[in-house]
């Protein structure tokens, strides 16, 4: 039984493999990105937090993305050595992969937590957290809360793509899935009934990723393919660090994330404070809170297309086990054209219908310079948007194929070189339009990278057919 679950993966066609299995991993990383998502959209159409509340909310997000980036490391890169290990038929490898895992996860998360309650404010004022004194507080009160939660949600989001590996993308998703409507459910009875604020909106989604981990706990105890026994949890030196080699670009696309949302933040309280509007104190946080909303949006787009890619993982990594380079070549080509049609379809959006999106955002209880300086935003800072869709398939697709150098390098020109070097130089220049900028360049200029790899791969997967 599990010889011929593991023969679908080089038997069955392209197209329903992809949709198998990248179908629920979007869908997971979807409903994954809705818990921060959610309570913007809740806290921003609430009269008493608004666009103080969305700042504190662009605050808090790259530190929670901090800890993603640890937890996809660890379970992306688990997902593509169980893969790999799988076609090659060494299932004592897989589970060996899946043990360590969870014990690094629940390892990395305890320390995070205790280091981000222990300099809660540093960590916060280094995020840009002190652009005024109310945005301040109600970051304090929802990083709080949020931190309490870390634990659950850094092993919901590793063992999310481990479930994958062992075949079961549906239960990915629904665990997921349950988690993020929990957080739906508990969100506006927090925010609007009780009027807890920012605390309850935190609350709300803690609930939900604990959930979701829950659930995890639950599967683990049943999983069908690469079970780990109680050895397969001893810490292994050769299986660890091969699992975090594999994942280092899923850790580095997330955490460079962060590196840019710190420069972003601060530069747009630096050069903020300089504007003749934005220079005062009532509008002090709308740039923040306007850039922390584009943000989400791209964080959306981004979902949906790191989900298509992740969710081949467990293809392109057993056909590669496999030797089956053929059908990782025709994968390739099918990925590149589904990324580009997410991209262009979003350009349409952000370009045709910005004042729709920022209206979810509770635009009509903000100032016009919110709604102004949110157009110019939407479409400025993703009018590259289709290149960096290709560029995060590019990225996922090298770490799937085992060439974590050449995806590592990828994911760091794109992430550290280029956004956060753009993000600190071009407002000098600029000013506030400058942080703008920093990103469709920088998208433009690793999709030029980008392209040599991309021909280079197909280069290597038709010499191996050949020969």
């Amino acid at each position: 039984m599990e010889e011929k679950k593991n023969n679908f993966l080089e038997g069955a066609a392209i197209p329903r493999l992809m949709k198998q299995y990248a179908l629920p991993c979007i869908i997971s990383l979807l409903v994954a990105a809705l818990y921060n998502i959610v309570d913007q959209i809740f806290i921003a159409n609430a009269s008493y937090l608004g666009s103080y509340g969305n700042a504190a909310n662009t605050v808090v997000f790259p530190l929670t993305v901090i800890a993603l980036a640890i937890a996809v490391m660890i379970g992306d890169g688990c997902c593509a050595y169980v893969s790999l290990n799988l076609g090659r038929k060494d299932v004592s490898a897989a589970k060996k992969s899946v043990g360590n895992s969870i014990i690094m996860a629940i390892i990395s998360s305890i320390v995070l937590t205790v280091i981000y309650l222990a300099f809660s404010s540093p960590i916060l004022t280094a995020f840009g957290g002190r652009v005024n004194a109310e945005t301040f507080r109600q970051s304090q009160e929802y990083f709080f809360y949020i931190t309490l939660g870390i634990p659950f949600y850094m092993f919901g989001q590793c063992l999310n793509p481990v479930i994958r590996s062992d075949g079961s993308p549906r239960f990915a998703m629904v665990s997921t899935l349950l988690g993020a409507g929990l957080n739906i459910i508990l969100d506006p009875i927090f925010i609007f009934i009780f009027h807890w604020g920012m605390m309850g909106a935190a609350v709300a989604t803690v609930l939900g990723q604990v959930l979701t981990a829950l659930l995890s706990i639950w599967y683990i105890l049943h999983m069908k393919m690469v079970k780990p026994g109680k050895e397969d949890f001893i810490l292994s030196f050769s299986t660890s660090s091969r699992t975090l080699i594999l994942g280092i670009t899923s850790f580095l696309s997330q955490i460079s994330l962060v590196a840019a949302m710190a420069a972003i933040n601060n530069m747009v309280r630096k050069y903020g404070a300089l504007d003749e509007i934005f220079g005062e104190e009532q509008y002090a946080q709308i740039p923040m809170a306007v850039v922390g909303i584009v943000m989400k949006f791209f964080q959306i787009v981004i979902s949906i297309v790191v989900g298509m890619s992740a969710g081949c993982i467990p293809i392109v990594g057993y056909n590669m086990g496999a030797g089956r380079k053929d059908r990782v070549k025709e994968l390739f080509t099918r990925l590149l054209i589904a990324e580009a049609l997410v991209g262009a379809v979003s350009l349409l959006i952000v370009e045709f219908l910005p004042r729709q999106l920022i209206a979810i955002f509770g635009a009509a209880n903000e100032s016009i310079y919110y709604t102004q300086f949110a157009v110019k935003a939407f479409r400025i800072y993703l009018c590259m948007i289709i290149f960096a869709c290709v560029n995060k398939a590019c990225f996922i697709f090298l770490q799937a194929m085992g060439k974590a150098a050449a995806s590592t390098f990828l994911s760091m020109v794109r992430e550290i070189v280029f956004g956060v070097g753009f993000a600190l130089l071009l407002p000098l220049f600029f000013g506030l339009d400058g942080v703008l900028y920093s990103m469709p360049l920088s998208d433009f200029l690793t999709f030029v990278i980008a392209a040599f790899l991309i021909i280079n791969t197909y280069r290597e997967l038709k010499e191996d057919k050949d020969v």
